[in-house]
């Protein structure tokens, strides 16, 4: 559950969602310590009722907290406290997913884990070396992205969109895209891909269904733009060649179309390890008043938004729009309502004669007692 302080949630700003980490969960006593699967591990986050943390002591707080927010940001991508999509979290919490952290590979408590464990909800496990929590996703420094990922398409996708994410060969609209990524269909590694290949994964121990799985996930972090830089797209290139959004969506059409369709809400925004959702109830007496930033739609978007909001009639409050420096770069609404509740259009593209890049914004409904903040990605 996410556990925030009124004080802090009152204090929050854009200068605190930019500090290091900053999280709303607490490490809790692991809950299961009479397991014999789980006996090793002391550390504990539940996310979202829905996705558990579990890590062996020597794992330093700030990371195994980095796994938790990292979770969160892809299980509720919008930031809102809640899950995007009920029927994801319906399936991870029946199957109990998980991502357990060892303090390295082949330590006591990883093998006793995969000797006693029995469940269905490990599809991942990190190790203390491969977190990162200064730089989330980064290839080559934090797979926290990667493995989570992992987690929640094979624990949830797979199971409850079989014809779009189903890993058997010829079983749904991710197999066929991968085939067609690979140049072909190959039920074995094929020793040497086709020239027009542009997914070649190397592994030889992974086989087709395991292709599938770390096909879906190169397609959704190339989605977020977390592997476009110069020197990640070279490293990767040997495994995966389109390492840009604009270059994904030219080069694989079918896969950009799946990822994107909102049938399927998958995470859309590149978790940055800060999670600590700001809509918040103050009550009056008698009488609860509530102050709620909506999720911005579409997100991201080319070039307008529409951003909806909530408030008690007649509060004085602004609505804008804030760089990822924490300058602000437009006021969308200043003053009072007559209404509680409305929706506000942001053009990203040219307004007011101001032309932003593309990149990361916050909009941000502010009053004298309270601030609410949200993510939002401008795509050009």
């Amino acid at each position: 559950m996410v556990k925030c302080s009124t004080i802090a949630i009152l204090l929050f700003s854009l200068k605190v969602i930019h500090a290091q980490n900053t999280i709303c969960f607490d490490i809790e006593a692991n809950p299961n310590a009479n397991s014999t699967a789980f006996s090793d591990f002391t550390k504990y986050v539940r996310v979202l009722d829905c996705f558990s943390v579990y890590a062996e002591s020597s794992i330093p707080d700030a990371k195994v907290l980095h796994a938790a927010a990292v979770a969160a940001e892809l299980l509720d991508n919008d930031e809102d406290g809640e899950v995007d999509d009920p029927v994801l979290k319906a399936e991870l919490g029946a199957n109990g997913a998980l991502i357990p952290i060892f303090a390295y590979d082949g330590s006591p408590a990883m093998d006793n884990f995969f000797d006693h464990y029995n469940g269905d909800g490990a599809a991942a496990v990190l190790w203390q070396n491969e977190i990162d929590p200064i730089n989330p996703g980064y290839w080559g420094a934090d797979a926290t992205v990667e493995e989570v990922v992992h987690v929640i398409n094979a624990i949830g996708h797979t199971n409850i969109y079989p014809d779009a994410f189903a890993v058997e060969p010829n079983s749904s609209l991710l197999t066929a895209a991968m085939d067609v990524a690979r140049g072909g269909q190959f039920i074995q590694h094929p020793g040497n891909y086709p020239p027009e290949a542009w997914y070649h994964y190397d592994d030889y121990t992974c086989e087709y269904e395991c292709m599938a799985i770390e096909y879906l996930y190169w397609c959704i972090v190339t989605n977020m733009g977390i592997l476009a830089d110069v020197a990640t797209c070279a490293g990767i290139a040997n495994e995966w060649e389109p390492c840009t959004p604009a270059l994904f969506e030219q080069s694989d059409t079918l896969m950009y179309a799946l990822i994107t369709d909102d049938a399927y809400l998958l995470p859309q925004l590149a978790p940055d390890g800060n999670y600590c959702p700001t809509s918040i109830n103050i009550s009056n007496g008698m009488n609860p008043y509530k102050f709620q930033l909506a999720a911005a739609y579409p997100n991201p978007f080319n070039p307008t938004t529409f951003i909806s909001y909530e408030v008690p009639v007649g509060m004085q409050f602004t609505i804008g729009i804030f760089d990822i420096t924490g300058k602000l770069v437009k006021t969308l609404i200043s003053g009072k309502q007559s209404v509680g509740q409305g929706i506000v259009r942001w053009d990203g593209q040219n307004d007011d004669q101001i032309i932003l890049p593309s990149g990361v914004y916050f909009y941000r409904l502010s009053s004298a007692d309270f601030t609410v903040t949200r993510k939002i990605v401008l795509l050009k």
